[in-house]
């Protein structure tokens, strides 16, 4: 828990992607953000770009992409069919290129019961499973150097990793789903970073705030309402694409990895029970991480990482 300790960046809640990356150089860099051609993603892509940066989409509709992002590198990829994953990761390995900045920012929230692959749960699948065979298969092309950020949420508070019952098989509850997969995205990226920081690769984890996208889709009405009724309101999605944008840039960063952030900075540890700020310590327990790395593997088929 040592390391979740604000840094004091010079940014908060209210800054936006473009202030984060003021005086940032990124010509030469090749950044891939899944999901960057809606609401968050999408305003990362665009801030990335503007700086000078060459973003690849990997989009599930990759024609609705290339009309949100003209002049921007776009592929297919459904991050819930592991198929999919294989066959843009060997379509991008066979360009030759590297990548210095990657951003998991795609995901599902709170959807009703819905099974992919051989039946594992939608938002466990998508939001954690098919980012870590993407990392994973995209390996060889991850420049010394390079950070990976995923785009987790506040909602990792619902719940930890349900080691009994992952897929759901006894009861599914869309909250407890969404909040194991978002706590799966902190795992991921603490034990990728141990996995990989002596090849200089860093991993971090973010909350961007909350923000009306299409990722709240599956919202009902009173779903809406209970959260209008705590903490501090919506940000803008120029807003919310701050913290990821941050976390993949920030020179205040280096030398540092396997963190949580929010609001533009490092996040403190979570306070107590029912307060929603901060990191809960399920979401960055070491011992979990690695634990989830090997489910994830034996699920998956793929190590790249610790096995190559």
């Amino acid at each position: 828990m040592t390391g979740q300790r604000r840094i004091g960046s010079g940014f908060d809640a209210g800054s936006t992607a473009s202030d984060v990356l003021a005086g940032v150089d990124l010509r030469g860099k090749l950044a891939l953000v899944t999901g960057g051609y809606s609401g968050l993603g999408l305003e990362t892509t665009k801030a990335l770009s503007a700086v000078g940066a060459h973003v690849v989409v990997p989009a599930r509709r990759p024609e609705v992409a290339a009309k949100a992002l003209p002049g921007v590198e776009v592929g297919r990829l459904d991050l819930a069919d592991q198929d999919s994953v294989r066959t843009f990761a060997e379509d991008f390995l066979a360009s030759g290129r590297g990548i210095d900045l990657l951003i998991g920012n795609a995901g599902i929230m709170a959807c009703p019961e819905t099974r992919v692959g051989p039946g594992w749960e939608a938002q466990f699948a998508i939001n954690h499973l098919g980012h870590h065979a993407l990392v994973n298969l995209l390996w060889p092309a991850v420049r010394p150097g390079a950070r990976v950020v995923m785009v987790s949420s506040r909602g990792h508070h619902f719940s930890g990793i349900r080691w009994d019952d992952v897929h759901f098989e006894h009861g599914y509850d869309k909250w407890l789903a969404y909040g194991q997969a978002k706590t799966a995205n902190v795992l991921f990226a603490v034990h990728l970073d141990t996995l990989a920081r002596d090849r200089g690769v860093r991993a971090f984890a973010v909350h961007p705030g909350r923000i009306r996208t299409e990722l709240g889709r599956h919202l009902t009405r009173e779903d809406f309402a209970g959260f209008d009724g705590d903490d501090a309101g919506y940000r803008s999605p120029e807003q919310g694409a701050a913290t990821q944008v941050w976390a993949a840039t920030s020179p205040r960063l280096d030398g540092m990895g396997g963190l949580y952030c929010e609001d533009c900075d490092i996040a403190e540890p979570a306070p107590a029970e029912g307060e929603w700020t901060g990191v809960r310590e399920h979401a960055i327990d070491p011992e979990q991480a690695a634990r989830l790395w090997t489910l994830s593997a034996e699920l998956t088929g793929l190590d790249r990482l610790s096995r190559p």
